[in-house]
């Protein structure tokens, strides 16, 4: 027993002795497998972070360090018109690229940093950093034209004779937006900015289409982050841009520029002016005008009055007025503007009306100078009244009271429903930026509805109008206007057709024909104040709408007003249709028969031959037809003066020689039937000028007596018919000419002024 006991007193006392090791060293076992597998753990989640997650941008970053990825520019397409003429295209500039691991010694790099500086006028400081970055590929200045290329070039050619590093700066090519016609049509195509990136108009909307792919250029790059020479590089070629076709015309585009300029500045208008043609059989938009623009090739310099304005600001209120000023004159105002519409709506109104069967050849309104709706009176223009009239009469005479009735008749649910259906309420949805919504009422009163009928109160956008008159003539079709015909890609492969959109037929056939005949007599009784055009039938209606709730400018008549005419032709079979309007005339005149329809007259006057539509004279226009002189250079004087008198032209011969030298007018000019050629025969004789008399405020009769006692040819414009008195005239008085120099005159009727 004893030995028992003792025996377990040793075993005992042996796992008390060791007993606080073992726990040590189980616990040490146990920490160490803790870490371990933490450890562990922690690596495979890294792992598996880096190769899951992280996966797809680690790579990138490993390419980004083997890697040098350059962007080669794409051409950006060009933009043409309607007939193939070129409004914008890339032309080509150059890129000037320095490969500093060229060079080898720091001679190179001084001679060549200092030859570039003087080229390229940049700071020798910036580029002589640039000349020892470790690389291949450093942009020095983009877009370098054709005389500094050559320089460049001369510079490469000395660095590789005399220096042996001529791949030390190298040429790429680039492109430069260019507009051949400066400031046609600027408001609608827009200009690019530095990267090309298109920023207003058509290369603003069609951006995606015009800019193209960029390529790429792709370096390895060695151990030391150091480009490898080009034999280590990928080219990936770029894809040149779309070109686009658009609708205008550039020839009549230039005809709606010429005459509205003459029209802004003989009016003294204050806040631009708008004129759009149109087809009105497909909506295509022929012109869109707005003046003054800009030059699409330097966008960013103002006008002097501008600059003048903006220059007496204190100094920190001149970049904000700077960039408004900016704003303003790249704004389309045909599209992003809205403005009280005045008379012109008369014909809408009138459509209504007709389509409706609440007037009719039959009915007739009496205008007493003034009518009263509710507590608000509203004035006709012919204070004393218009007495009992017939509908077609109301129409012609402008009539507002008459127009108070026609718009009752009509009805206020109708009038607004009628309102939406001619694309008032919505956006014409034409291919440009920043077309603004019209400011109708939400709902109307009977006040609001009398002086809706007559076109104020509410705002619509000059797309709207014209679009509108488009429906009233061509049937009753409402269209969506567009400015671009087609897209073709680079090879001049078409990829997109741009077809006429019927949205609806808001009235029939039948009242639009009406419609035609009724403003087809407006114009013809009206002359030359509502858009009368010799040889051709011309409808259309006049404009004055007085601008409310708007800050007043310098107007000399105390408020501000709009200035239009709206017009179509022929009215028997139309095919254009123009709007002109001036925002606040302060000349001598406001109405629109006084200051657009003459606008609206000279642009038909040329416009309607250029499109070939057919002349359809009466008696008494036949009488003051211009007609075209022939050439008569080189011929003797016998046989000369023979043809120049079978050709219906007086002749006045100059000089002593045998031969015709020159010739006023010269060939194909235009000049009233009668008129006179002078013909010289010698260098002296051609030295001889006239002073240019003023033929303002005569008949036709005393125009062309006045004319033929100076010497001098007349070209009508307008209404030169009796009745009629000139307004304007071409060359201003006083001004010395040779003899038969040639003076269009402008005509417009003595009559009352119906707007």
């Amino acid at each position: 027993m004893s030995k028992s006991n003792n025996s377990s007193s040793f075993f005992s006392g042996k796992r008390a002795a060791k007993g606080p090791n073992q726990r040590l060293i189980q616990r040490a076992f146990v920490l160490i497998m803790v870490i371990l597998i933490v450890g562990f753990g922690a690596v495979f989640s890294r792992l598996s972070y880096l190769t899951v997650i992280k996966s797809s941008e680690l790579q990138e970053d490993a390419v980004d360090q083997q890697l040098s990825d350059t962007t080669v520019s794409a051409k950006r397409g060009t933009i043409y018109d309607a007939n193939g003429k070129v409004l914008a295209e890339s032309a080509s500039v150059w890129q000037v690229v320095m490969a500093p691991a060229y060079f080898k010694e720091d001679e190179q790099r001084v001679y060549a940093a200092t030859e570039l500086a003087k080229i390229l006028n940049l700071e020798y400081e910036d580029l002589y950093e640039k000349s020892k970055q470790h690389s291949y590929y450093v942009i020095v200045k983009r877009k370098i034209e054709s005389e500094a290329r050559e320089q460049v070039l001369e510079l490469i050619n000395k660095l590789s004779k005399d220096y042996d590093c001529g791949k030390a700066v190298q040429l790429f090519d680039d492109y430069k937006r260019y507009y051949p016609y400066n400031d046609l049509a600027s408001c609608v195509i827009g200009f690019t900015g530095s990267d090309d990136q298109g920023l207003e108009g058509i290369e603003y909307k069609y951006d995606s289409y015009l800019a193209g792919t960029p390529g790429r250029i792709i370096t390895a790059k060695n151990a030391l982050q150091t480009d490898m020479p080009y034999a280590y590089e990928q080219n990936v070629d770029a894809e040149d841009g779309n070109n686009i076709y658009l609708t205008i015309d550039e020839t009549i585009q230039s005809i709606c520029e010429k005459y509205m300029k003459q029209g802004i500045i003989e009016n003294n208008v204050l806040n631009r002016g708008v004129c759009i043609a149109m087809d009105v059989n497909t909506g295509a938009v022929l012109a869109m005008v707005t003046v003054d623009g800009y030059d699409l090739n330097d966008p960013y310099t103002l006008n002097e009055a501008d600059k003048a304005k903006i220059a007496a600001l204190p100094k920190d209120e001149r970049g904000a007025a700077e960039s408004a000023a900016l704003s303003a004159m790249w704004r389309n105002k045909a599209i992003t503007d809205t403005y009280m519409p005045g008379s012109v709506f008369k014909m809408v109104t009138a459509s209504m009306a007709l389509e409706e069967n609440v007037v009719s050849d039959k009915s007739s309104f009496t205008c007493t100078g003034s009518i009263t709706v509710q507590d608000k009176t509203m004035n006709c223009h012919q204070t004393s009244g218009h007495g009992t009239q017939s509908f077609r009469d109301a129409i012609v005479n402008s009539c507002n009271p008459a127009f108070v009735n026609i718009g009752q008749l009509v009805g206020m649910n109708k009038f607004v429903e009628y309102y939406k259906g001619f694309g008032f309420a919505d956006k014409t949805g034409i291919d440009l930026p920043g077309e603004a919504d019209d400011a109708f009422w939400s709902s109307m009163t009977d006040v609001d509805l009398a002086v809706a009928s007559f076109g104020q109160n509410f705002s619509i956008t000059p797309i709207q109008m014209i679009t509108a008159c488009a429906a009233v003539c061509n049937g009753g079709y409402v269209l969506q206007p567009y400015v671009v015909s087609k897209i073709t890609d680079s090879q001049g492969n078409v990829i997109k057709n741009v077809e006429k959109k019927v949205k609806r037929q808001v009235i029939s056939n039948e009242t639009s024909n009406k419609m035609n005949e009724y403003l087809g007599y407006n114009t013809e009784t009206a002359g030359s104040t509502a858009g009368y055009v010799a040889g051709y039938k011309v409808a259309g209606k006049t404009g004055t709408s007085e601008k409310t709730n708007v800050k007043k400018a310098e107007s000399v008549f105390g408020e501000d007003y709009i200035a239009s005419f709206c017009g179509y032709a022929p009215a028997d079979d139309p095919q254009i249709a123009m709007l002109v309007f001036f925002d606040t005339p302060s000349g001598s005149a406001y109405y629109g028969s006084q200051v657009s329809s003459p606008v609206f007259i000279n642009i038909m006057t040329e416009v309607l031959p250029y499109l070939e539509v057919k002349t359809s004279y009466s008696e008494e226009e036949l009488e003051y037809v211009d007609i075209t002189a022939k050439n008569y250079v080189g011929l003797s004087v016998s046989e000369a003066e023979t043809a120049a008198e079978t050709d219906g032209f007086n002749v006045t011969v100059k000089g002593d020689g045998s031969t015709v030298v020159s010739q006023i007018p010269p060939v194909s000019s235009t000049l009233s039937k009668g008129g006179n050629i002078v013909l010289y025969t010698d260098s002296e004789s051609q030295a001889e000028t006239v002073i240019v008399p003023s033929l303002i405020g005569l008949s036709v009769s005393e125009v062309n007596n006045v004319a033929s006692q100076y010497g001098l040819n007349v070209s009508f414009v307008g209404a030169a018919s009796s009745g009629v008195v000139s307004t304007a005239q071409d060359i201003e008085s006083g001004t010395e000419v040779s003899p038969g120099t040639v003076i269009s005159v402008t005509f417009a009727s003595s009559n009352t002024v119906n707007d």
